[in-house]
């Protein structure tokens, strides 16, 4: 009933998998690692070239575009010229490129069948607790903690909060050795609850809560998610049943190895794409805003840091198994900075200083989240959890 997720071939092929039975499992036996911790690769040779130096590709491609930006000045009015659903033409093409390789990768034709079990429903309630009610709240809280002066930044911090992970948690959840079926359904349900509470989450936090400008209306908001969200996400659902279903047969070798292994690079080119034209967009912005970055950087470190050992202390005392809480704690340790980032351009424009603190996202979630991945998999060395 329950299969494993591949998420990229290039990570899959470095994994060594032995069954394990947990006795809290909500799936059938769950194959993870004989020692999630003590594996002969490190999680970062595990990634994929491309996903391996993430941080670093970010990391150039904010600095092309802040070269491209200050030093050729026509450069940013022409990437504004033409609009889609309120953001620019370039910037729309990246996020929507972005988002459609990782959907296409979870099984959802596999998600029923783990309903029909009893023990889903708790960690499912925990999960939405988690991730829609108390991390959102933590991130309002450390944005104004840190950025009392900054009202701009502080509504890009709330957004990048109120944007759950839909995509690279599950790479994370692969790497660590997690219940991947797990991380599919929690991507389908938070994908689902996206589409219904991002748009009153931020109007709530923002306009009500923070008494920020009405620059952010339900209207755009909404419009935001549901195309850059729902598009996607109903493409891949498509591509997923058509292709896989039909042209192969259901084959998942022949789904990943001719289709889903040409296509998943494209998520990291739309994002580093999006991520030129942003910084290009706001050069003259930035240039004179580098203390507001280092501020930025600092509540979304300290968020990054404070979920994770939340959930993971609930999860120890409460006995889940190893591959549940490796899932629940790098779901709500992640957010998805593409939403943040389209929302935030959306409502305010690229060259915002809300766009700007969306943007520093990515930066600092990449380094983050692998390090964790390899804290999640010293811990169950530690604790001795694979034998759970």
């Amino acid at each position: 009933m329950s299969k494993t997720l591949d998420i990229d071939p290039d990570i899959e092929k470095h994994a060594t998998s032995a069954p394990i039975t947990t006795e809290n499992s909500l799936s059938p036996p769950t194959t993870i690692p004989k020692c999630p911790a003590q594996t002969s690769s490190s999680s970062f040779k595990q990634l994929s070239f491309l996903d391996r130096f993430l941080a670093l590709w970010i990391l150039f491609s904010m600095a092309l575009g802040l070269l491209l930006g200050y030093f050729i000045p026509s450069v940013s009015p022409a990437l504004q010229k033409g609009s889609f659903v309120s953001v620019s033409i370039p910037i729309a093409i990246g996020l929507l490129v972005m988002m459609y390789p990782i959907l296409i990768k979870v099984r959802y034709e596999s998600l029923p069948a783990i309903f029909r079990h009893r023990e889903l429903w708790k960690h499912l309630f925990f999960s939405v607790l988690i991730n829609w009610l108390i991390a959102p709240l933590l991130m309002v809280g450390l944005a104004w903690a840190c950025l009392p002066d900054k009202p701009e930044l502080r509504e890009g911090l709330i957004l990048v909060g109120i944007a759950r992970c839909i995509a690279m948690v599950l790479v994370w959840t692969q790497l660590a050795a997690g219940d991947n079926e797990y991380c599919a359904l929690l991507v389908a349900v938070n994908s689902g609850l996206q589409m219904v509470l991002f748009a009153p989450l931020a109007v709530f936090y923002i306009r009500v809560v923070s008494g920020g400008s009405v620059d952010v209306d339900y209207e755009t908001v909404a419009t935001s998610v549901a195309v850059f969200l729902g598009i996607p996400l109903a493409a891949a659902v498509v591509t997923r049943f058509l292709v896989r279903g039909v042209l192969l047969s259901g084959d998942e070798e022949r789904w990943q190895r001719h289709f889903v292994r040409w296509i998943a690079p494209w998520s990291l080119i739309g994002l580093l794409f999006t991520i030129i034209v942003l910084f290009a967009s706001q050069a003259r912005n930035i240039a004179e805003k580098v203390v507001e970055v280092v501020r930025v950087a600092v509540p979304l470190l300290v968020y990054f840091v404070v979920v994770f050992a939340v959930v993971l202390a609930w999860a120890r005392w409460r006995g889940w198994p190893y591959g549940k809480t490796v899932t629940q704690c790098l779901t709500a340790a992640s957010n998805n900075f593409e939403l943040a980032i389209a929302v935030a351009v959306a409502c305010y424009g690229a060259a915002s200083s809300q766009a700007l603190a969306a943007t520093v996202g990515p930066l600092i979630e990449v380094p983050v989240l692998l390090a964790l991945v390899e804290v999640m998999k010293w811990v169950a060395r530690k604790w001795k959890w694979e034998e759970k």
